[in-house]
């Protein structure tokens, strides 16, 4: 955080209080099989000897004490080497009609605790013969194996012998097994694609590895790993290891073994089989895979040239070198994560990884650039240094989800993205953070021990609040010492785990003479964040835990039970001695005449800031008349802010609102998109009212000025813009002008549309423009542009069908959402990776709200099983069919549904579903609390002058 105090006439203050002291949401997603497919994954297993019994899989008790009915496994046995071999049968079985891959797998283990028990990850397969055990020592025998079965509920290979095993001997399991290459998205999948044919997959993160071969799937348990496939001729295959030998087989087969990984996590393991086609870099050993069609296309070329820059970059920033030979990324057609980051072999989705300047917005590039830093950062920070626990899942991603900025930053300076993460990130988790139902970074270690609950670890608390408060640590110890801490941790635990902890050591050992602990506990150990408030009549600071509902009754345990946070990290030299966690005296000479105080410059501290009335009655006049003597990130603040805090009745609405005066004035993208942002609020709880006439004609008023000014700096439309961030404004400009009916915009986005529809080989829309045009002339539309979209869609690249996908549901017909609906569970018409996005998106839709909620109702059970209660995603899609309920009808009924639901479960959306109830009885009281008011406000600012 700054440290900087100053008072300067005529353009304010600038001061950062307090604050301890930083994808795109990129989660990768492990989905279960439905009950339904369960029942057909059973091959029978063969009885591999007289003295042990075939696995029978049997119910964990609800209360035992057993080692097998425990989700963490015991510490006795540690994983040193793994021999993998593999084949996926890429068209179906003759006898069950499945899809199935067959596996030979040995691991060696030492003993650390004698025991006479073996337990060992293993989810949906089938062992075709019993386990061996055997001795590494031939001078030591190993036990028989009295008998072994499989545990379903916790997922274990319980393995009885029949002696103990000696303490600190190496011995050796080795397994013969048959799953299930199901198209579910989860451990060892397979992918169907209609140019090129298929491909098999995995996606391991957090607990799939167990699906593909049986192993001690905690990431704590690192072994080495020596993978061989199996595959057809014509296809190749892909691992975390380079490829080392290939051999011709028999039944045009082909066996390709790779070289042995570098001690690592399970869930880091990669391992894919296709017909795909790649470009590379010799020099830096870069490979890009995606399917043959989009390599002749180019596609992989961008992530080609900015991989290599992107890696030398924290080549230099950890101070260390690639820990691997090659690097090897590859964009599959079916993947529910964003990408995912396999040491040596990251996975992506086709939109993450590939663009074409044909097809791709300048919003996708960015996508690609952020998510290909964050991705390689983990390389080093969260593959060669892993947690010992999902518990502390927050610093992994938190931390890669802060560098990908930088990252990013390296590779495309001119974008200005430094600045980007108080938009996409601090801004996003503010919003779930200032809920009661939020949580903290960091979970009790005995508190996450279901696959589900690790799953759900996976939000935007564990990103965007991970990555905010790490920006405020990095920017309070400065960058340079941020990394002295940061070279010196990973050097110490290369190849090892560590606890969050381990990091505030080795930043305190490079900085501080306070405790990086002490400050960050506060930050780390409990939920939510202050609110600063400032009275600059009398220099008194005040704080306390902000709470979007202000009556909302905080239930969670907090170790420092809420007492605002740890305000110790920089206390400027103009502030008096007296300092309390609470509240700082200043001694500055109260503000006089224009003079402002402003806090928190550039936003690096994770909370937010309030000011006497007069204050901010001095910085609205500041903002009316000269706007840019206020940082244009602190502008984006005062509104984001401002509409908060008036949600949590710290200020009136009407303050909030008149942030917005000035944007008729504004061009900057940071303030606007911050503004549509919280405006985005009032059309949830406005479209539905007599309120939305009065709001529409404002937002109108305030945007055309914007709106002309990019139409003359394009040329009325004929012409790029070279910014960045202009570019993004220009969709604002827009979109916002389309949503709220200026004519002149509507006609342009339907006469572009048109043109299209009646030359489908040449699309005159920009692609930046495309998804605001599209959705803004289908919903203009009706059957026909609708059906010209799914058209196009269903032979589109998948950079253009992401743009249709969400346009198509922004109709205004209920029939063609509703058949929209059907067809995203329909896995013929849309991928299974893009369904639960397409049923949020047309629950944004006004028209769609009452059809998507009646939909999800109507068929949980079906979702939820065959699109995996182990879904990241599922957060996402209750969240966002949920978030414009504001009446009690909608309250009882989102009630009803968690009790009518509870035996099926939410998966990782069960804390989404508290969250939404919370959300759900705020905005009823905003509602009661603020119609009349909102409604006159409007009514006013639209009137002639």
């Amino acid at each position: 955080m700054g440290k900087g105090f100053f008072l300067s006439k005529g353009v304010g203050v600038l001061l950062i209080i307090c604050g301890a002291a930083s994808v795109a949401t990129i989660i990768a997603l492990s989905v279960v099989y439905s009950q339904e497919k369960a029942k057909n994954n059973e091959v029978s297993p063969t009885n591999g000897g007289s003295t042990t019994n075939p696995p029978v899989t049997t119910p964990a008790p609800t209360t035992s004490n057993k080692p097998w009915d425990q989700y963490r496994l015991p510490k006795t046995l540690v994983p040193e080497h793994y021999n993998l071999m593999l084949r996926p049968r890429l068209t179906p079985d003759e006898t069950t009609k499945l899809y199935i891959f067959t596996g030979e797998s040995s691991v060696d283990f030492k003993c650390v605790e004698e025991t006479d028990l073996i337990l060992i990850h293993s989810n949906k397969l089938n062992y075709t013969k019993a386990p061996t055990l055997e001795s590494v020592n031939p001078a030591v025998t190993a036990p028989n194996i009295n008998k072994y079965w499989l545990q379903k509920v916790t997922q274990y290979l319980v393995i009885e012998l029949d002696a103990k095993l000696k303490k600190d001997h190496m011995y050796r399991l080795s397994t013969d097994f048959v799953g299930e290459l199901a198209d579910d998205l989860g451990g060892f999948y397979r992918s169907e694609y209609e140019e090129d044919g298929g491909c098999c997959n995995n996606s391991m993160q957090p607990t799939d590895a167990r699906k593909s071969f049986p192993c001690f799937d905690e990431p704590a348990l690192k072994a080495v790993f020596n993978i061989t496939l199996t595959h057809p001729q014509g296809t190749i295959a892909l691992s975390n290891g380079a490829q080392k030998d290939i051999d011709i087989g028999g039944e045009k087969l082909i066996q390709t073994t790779f070289a042995p990984t570098e001690k690592m996590s399970t869930y880091l393991l990669a391992y894919i089989v296709s017909d795909f086609d790649f470009v590379n870099n010799t020099i830096d050993g870069i490979r890009i895979f995606a399917r043959k069609s989009a390599i002749a296309a180019g596609q992989g070329e961008y992530a080609l040239n900015t991989t290599g820059p992107i890696l030398k970059f924290f080549e230099d920033y950890y101070n260390s070198k690639y820990p691997l030979p090659k690097s090897d990324q590859i964009a599959l057609p079916d993947f529910n994560a964003g990408a995912m980051e396999n040491w040596g072999l990251i996975t992506y989705r086709e939109t993450a990884l590939l663009y074409d300047p044909e097809f791709s917005s300048n919003g996708n590039k960015e996508r690609i650039a952020t998510i290909i830093a964050h991705e390689l950062a983990h390389m080093w920070f969260g593959n060669l240094v892993t947690l010992r626990w999902w518990n502390d899942l927050w610093l992994n991603e938190g931390f890669a989800s802060y560098v990908e900025y930088l990252g990013a930053n390296y590779a495309e300076p001119d974008w200005g993205m430094a600045d980007l993460i108080v938009l996409n990130d601090v801004h996003r988790v503010f919003a779930v953070d200032a809920l009661t139902s939020s949580h903290p970074l960091s979970s009790k270690e005995e508190d996450i021990q279901r696959p589900e609950q690790i799953s759900e670890l996976f939000d935007a608390i564990s990103y965007s609040k991970g990555a905010s408060v790490l920006r405020m640590l990095s920017d309070f110890l400065t960058e340079d010492v941020f990394k002295m801490g940061l070279r010196t941790y990973l050097k110490e635990f290369a190849f090892g785990n560590t606890v969050y902890s381990d990091l505030w050591k080795h930043l305190q050992d490079a900085s501080l003479p306070n405790t990086v602990a002490d400050i960050m506990n506060t930050w780390v150990l409990q939920m939510g964040f202050p609110v600063v408030t400032i009275d600059t009549a009398s220099g008194t600071v005040t704080q306390k835990h902000f709470l979007l509902d202000p009556d909302s009754e905080v239930t969670v345990v907090s170790p420092f039970k809420y007492v605002p946070m740890h305000c110790g990290l920089s206390v400027p030299k103009i502030f008096k001695e007296s300092v309390t966690d609470s509240e700082i005296k200043a001694t500055f000479v109260p503000s006089t005449g224009t003079d402002w105080v402003l806090a928190n410059l550039n936003v690096v501290g994770y909370y937010r800031v309030n000011y006497d009335q007069s204050n901010w009655n001095k910085l609205l006049n500041a903002l009316n008349t000269n706007h840019s003597v206020i940082p244009v990130i602190n502008r984006a603040q005062l509104v984001d802010d401002a509409f908060n805090m008036a949600r949590a009745k710290i200020v009136s609405t009407t303050l909030a609102l008149s942030t917005t005066v000035y944007l008729d004035k504004e061009r900057d993208f940071m303030p606007w998109e911050s503004a549509t942002d919280n405006m985005d609020f009032f059309y949830l709880m406005f479209d539905r009212s007599e309120v939305y006439g009065h709001m529409q004609a404002y937002l109108q008023k305030q945007v055309i000025p914007l709106f002309n000014y990019y139409k003359a700096e394009t040329g009325n439309w004929t012409k790029d813009l070279p910014g960045h961030l202009d570019q993004y404004n220009l969709v604002n400009a827009i979109s916002l002008a389309c949503k709220t009916g200026h004519k002149e915009c509507t006609d342009l986005a339907k006469g572009w549309f048109e043109m299209w529809m009646n030359n489908p080989a040449k699309n005159p829309i920009h692609p930046n423009l495309r998804s605001t045009v599209y959705c803004n002339a289908i919903a203009a539309g009706g059957a026909k542009e609708w059906e010209f979209a799914w058209a196009q869609f269903t032979k589109a690249n998948a950079i253009e069908a992401d743009k249709l996908r969400y346009a198509m549901a922004c109709t205004k017909e209920p029939w063609l959402l509703n058949r929209y609906l059907e067809y995203t569970l329909t896995p013929e018409k849309m991928r299974k990776q893009d369904a639960t996005s397409t049923i949020v998106y047309i629950a944004n839709n006004v028209v769609g709200q009452a059809l998507t909620w009646d939909f999800i109702r109507a068929r949980w059970t079906y979702i939820f099983n065959e699109y995996g209660g182990g879904s990241f995603s599922f957060s996402n899609l209750i969240n966002g069919v949920t978030k414009r309920f504001s009446t009690e009808f909608e309250l009882k009924q989102l009630r009803q549904f968690k009790e009518d639901n509870a035996d099926i479960g939410f998966g990782s959306g069960t804390l989404a579903v508290d969250q939404s109830i919370e959300r759900t009885i705020s905005n009823m009281k905003w509602i009661e609390e603020n119609t009349k008011t909102v409604s006159n406000w409007f009514q006013e600012a639209i009137k002639p002058l």
